[in-house]
């Protein structure tokens, strides 16, 4: 039996909180998702494709989102770091960040939302699943791990209902007391928030502190003077499928809490603080040398009495909101019980989270002087005069939410961000990158090009859109191989869809930012012409998704279908666009926000004949045209309602044949959804069989083998070679991690995946393809005549 295996039976065994779900309730249950998970470990154990190995891509030049960073003290005698990762686990150096490893790839979930040493015994480290920033492409977390030790090995230690975990605190002297702050599900209110504590290493969990089932804690502080003393932020929050994380007018639970003994009771510590109704995301530290000084970071959503001039959109050409006050910091001199402002309410704190607050709320004081507090937003900012006027530090990527600070000497900081970790020796002067060292590059998709040899395609979170070559190397054996190289830039944004036209690699085709979609030309540093028409201004706006779907026509390269809440079509590279349906979406006036939702999410065209098309929307429409958009049809009998369609595809070996994924996550449900239809869509069948997880994020035929199918989903790869009676496991060297879309090439019978965490990854398939296919070794050089030796 595996470690993983053990480690499960034993948190199902320990009797911890783990709660069951209700009829009315539309959320994934503790239980089922651990389950699902022990199904899928032992799904790789058996797969009889376990030998079938992924190699990684890269690239080996980008890095991703750090959520937390732990280290070990005393620097100097003690070099290692731990690095949590939003969706790529935990790394670690042991050597001052010569090198780094993955310590935790393997888990229910592998968004890590904090990571922290015990301080007695620093063999032990805990972590939180579920990063707290609910980005929209986030992955729900489950619970606890702990390690004791150092990140050889991990055991679960329940609380699988927590989804984002922000904070763990460990008493400084008693390894056993830990408290862990769960802030609740992303999607969906739940009754399980609330702070939680264990006084006997995990083993039966407390809930200590609890607001209502809308408001979780989102930060915690600990007095190390006094560790009965401990400050909890609370914060009213959750995302909707068309709004990001606002406040409602009845919204009264953010705050800042305070227990002197141990959580068994607690009182509102918010004199001076902003009114509850304006108050977001809170951030909480104090000076651990002077603790009755804290500092709180608000997101204060009071509109601002200045507002912007000029531009009515924001930077992804949304209409923009009035601004708030955004951005603000407070001080309390006497352990919490009143607070006074102490920024500046002015455009550089209005600029310090921009209109995404929600995402940051980290402030961390200098352990050594209660004067200099840190302030994490687009930029880490720091104060020297008690929070009075803020600089940014440079020399890093942007949008920073980790910043660990020794406690022996206040010059050695360890900052996390999107583009990954960095380490300061003098105070933020100066940083060392790791860029090139933790590979943890959240992709939403790829695609390829029928270049020799072939290049991939994705774009990345925060990083923009980048290409990579997939050169292939034939092994003594027969094998091939594939190696991980440095990737280039390329068209599209940080949330663009692709398409390369098969027989000119230089044009390229790139959608994102809600639906704007291009063209470029790899050779000409022009910037690429924007494809989509202006709305007349008599009509509502159109929605396209953040990263909208198109395709190019597999009949004629020439021919690009679009997909907003419309789908559009061009006969000429997009040089004109028309609208060829009506609204396929809902159109609920009141599912219409500020993030562009009941939108096109998934195109396909048949293969066998020219304009019958497929069409999926992100609120669980499904239709199809069979001229060219004349006349639509829903075709929705069997699937699930209201679930976001992930992926449509017809078949191109069997006429009328199309399969279909859809997507619960923006429920909070990870049920595994996918369906076939035989009869172009009139009736679908679930082809889930024994994948036992969800969410499913796409599905693909293979280009060679009708019965050949490959599913991604937020755990792994799974393959059928039965058209979907039953599936495998793919996950040979392939970290557990959520993948985002793949690609089979049909030239060289490669799998590339994309991963949102872990980078790309590469499959030689041909042994799926055909199961008879033995690998034929390369021809050797005729040997040469033999060097005679002597003279002349």
């Amino acid at each position: 039996m595996s470690l993983v295996l053990r480690s499960f039976l034993i948190s199902l065994s320990l009797g911890l909180c783990i709660t069951t779900v209700t009829p009315a309730q539309e959320y994934t249950s503790a239980a089922d998702r651990l389950s699902w998970y022990q199904k899928h470990v032992e799904m790789k154990e058996a797969s009889e494709y376990k030998d079938l190995k992924w190699q990684f891509l890269g690239p080996t030049n980008v890095s991703g989102r750090v959520t937390d960073i732990a280290a070990t003290t005393p620097r100097g005698k003690t070099y290692s770091i731990y690095a949590a990762t939003a969706s790529g686990g935990v790394w670690k150096t042991d050597n001052e960040g010569t090198t780094w490893k993955p310590v935790f790839e393997h888990g229910i979930s592998t968004s890590i939302g904090d990571v922290t040493i015990s301080p007695s015994n620093q063999d032990i480290v805990w972590i939180g699943l579920g990063e707290a920033n609910i980005f929209r492409s986030s992955m729900a977390g489950a619970g606890v791990y702990k390690s004791i030790d150092a990140g050889k090995t991990w055991q679960h230690m329940g609380l699988t209902f927590a989804h984002t975990i922000p904070r763990i605190i460990v008493h400084p002297t008693n390894p056993d007391v830990v408290y862990v702050a769960d802030s609740g599900h992303e999607w969906t209110d739940n009754p399980e928030r609330g702070l939680y504590k264990t006084v006997d290493g995990g083993k039966t969990w407390e809930r200590v502190f609890y607001v209502d089932e809308k408001t979780g804690v989102i930060d915690l502080a600990m007095d190390p003077q006094n560790p009965d003393t401990i400050y909890a932020a609370t914060w009213q929050r959750i995302r909707k499928r068309w709004n990001d994380p606002r406040n409602d007018p009845d919204y009264a639970g953010s705050g800042i809490h305070k227990s002197t003994d141990g959580g068994k009771t607690w009182h509102p510590i918010n004199e001076g603080l902003p009114e509850a109704k304006f108050r977001g995301r809170i951030g909480i530290d104090l000076c651990a040398t002077q603790p009755n000084v804290l500092y709180t970071f608000i997101d204060n959503y009071d509109i601002a009495e200045k507002q912007p001039d000029g531009d009515a959109t924001d930077s992804y050409g949304r209409p923009r909101s009035k601004v708030i006050k955004g951005a603000q910091v407070y001080r309390s001199d006497d352990c919490g019980e009143s607070w006074r402002m102490v920024s500046d309410s002015n455009d550089y704190m209005r600029g310090l989270s921009s209109t995404y607050g929600w995402v940051f709320g980290q402030t961390r004081v200098d352990p050594n002087d209660p004067e200099t507090v840190y302030v994490m937003g687009l930029a880490l900012n720091v104060s020297n005069d008690g929070g009075k006027t803020f600089r940014r530090l440079g020399g890093m990527h942007g949008d920073h939410h980790a910043l660990w600070i020794n406690p022996d000497d206040s010059n050695y900081l360890i900052n996390g961000n999107d583009g990954g970790i960095n380490l300061s020796y003098d105070g933020g002067k100066n940083w060392r990158l790791f860029t090139d060292q933790i590979p943890v590059v959240q992709f939403f998709n790829v695609m390829y090009d029928m270049d020799s040899p072939f290049h991939v395609y994705g774009s990345i979170q925060d990083h923009g859109s980048m290409r990579g070559e997939v050169a292939i190397r034939m092994n003594q054996d027969g094998t091939r191989q594939m190696r991980p190289v440095e990737w280039e830039r390329a068209p599209g944004g940080e949330g663009s869809s692709h398409a390369i036209d098969p027989d000119d690699p230089s044009i390229v085709y790139s959608a994102g930012f809600y639906g704007q979609i291009s063209r470029s030309e790899l050779e000409s540093n022009a910037r690429g012409k924007q494809l989509l028409p202006k709305p007349d201004p008599q009509d509502p706006p159109v929605r396209g998704q953040w990263i909208a779907p198109f395709i190019l026509s597999p009949h004629n390269p020439r021919v690009l279908y679009h997909g907003m809440n419309f789908l559009y079509r061009s006969m000429n590279r997009g040089d004109d666009m028309r609208k060829i349906s009506p609204d396929l979406t809902n159109n609920l006036v009141d599912q219409i926000g500020d993030i562009p939702y009941q939108t096109i999410s998934s195109i396909s065209e048949s293969p066998f004949q020219f304009g019958m098309i497929y069409v999926g929307t992100d609120d669980g429409n499904v239709h199809v045209t069979y001229d060219s958009g004349a006349n639509w049809k829903e075709i929705e009998n069997g699937i699930r309602p209201n679930r976001w369609i992930s992926q449509i595809e017809a078949s191109r070996h069997t006429d009328g044949t199309v399969y279909m994924s859809q997507n619960g996550k923006r429920n909070d449900d990870m049920t595994p959804y996918l369906w076939k239809s035989t009869d172009f869509g009139e009736s679908w069948q679930s082809i889930v069989a024994n994948i036992p997880s969800g969410p499913i994020n796409v599905i693909r035929e293979d280009p060679k083998n009708k019965n050949v199918l490959y599913v991604g989903t937020d755990l792994g790869v799974y393959v059928s070679n039965n058209g979907g009676i039953q599936w495998q496991v793919l996950a040979n060297q392939l970290p557990t991690t959520f993948v985002s879309d793949l690609v089979i090439h049909p030239r060289e019978d490669i799998m590339v995946i994309s991963t949102h965490g872990r980078g790309m990854w590469a499959m030689d398939v041909r042994s799926i393809q055909d199961p008879n296919y033995k690998p034929t070794p390369p021809e050797q050089p005729e040997p040469r005549g033999r060097f005679r030796r002597g003279g002349r």
